[in-house]
């Protein structure tokens, strides 16, 4: 399996990796992926371009790893925000809004995430996947507990971050007003609670 990433060890390189990284999202989210050249993120990160090579063997990779950051982001922060809660409801609730904060303060994510359909499709087919299996793992515990119906886990797990996804779309990328979001979830909960359909 290849390498990702040369993980540094010390404080400074750390620090470092930080600067690549922050310069990568900032260029991506203004310039994309295709117009951005590693000389471009060395210089906003005021670096040498040979340093930049310590960390990563080419751009495609540095790229990848920001992807698997935002993964590990925001599943961590919606495990934090939700591993007190009893109820797969609540869960689902604090873990919508919580996504949904993460991407109107990380809003680079929301491009460099989707433009990856495009600079390769794998890269994207793996982190929804990625993202599924991991989720449907909650899924799965919630039925075996009597909480959620018996569909298939990867079913619901895509389904649960489709409305995420485009809820965040119109809501943060599209309306980027400072929009309450609490109404909005609790609209997503009530539609998932009671069903869409009239009987």
């Amino acid at each position: 399996m290849e390498q990702i990433v040369n993980l540094p060890k010390t404080k400074r390189g750390q620090a470092t990796l930080e600067k690549i990284c922050q310069s990568a999202e900032i260029l991506f989210y203004q310039k994309g992926y295709s117009n951005t050249s590693i000389v471009d993120i060395t210089n906003l990160s005021g670096i040498a371009l040979g340093t930049f090579y310590i960390y990563f063997k080419d751009k495609y990779l540095l790229y990848k790893y920001l992807l698997l950051r935002y993964s590990h982001q925001i599943r961590k922060e919606i495990s934090d925000a939700t591993k007190d809660l009893k109820t797969r409801k609540e869960k689902e609730r604090e873990g919508l809004r919580t996504f949904l904060k993460y991407t109107r303060e990380n809003k680079q994510s929301y491009n460099i995430i989707w433009e990856s359909l495009y600079v390769d499709k794998n890269l994207f087919k793996d982190y929804y996947d990625t993202f599924a299996e991991r989720y449907s793992i909650g899924i799965i515990e919630s039925q075996q507990a009597g909480e959620v119906e018996d569909y298939d886990p990867i079913v619901i797990s895509y389904f649960l971050m489709g409305v995420s996804n485009f809820i965040g779309l119109k809501y943060v990328m599209f309306d980027d007003d400072n929009t309450d979001f609490e109404k909005i979830v609790d609209q997503v909960i009530d539609i998932l609670d009671k069903g869409l359909f009239l009987k």
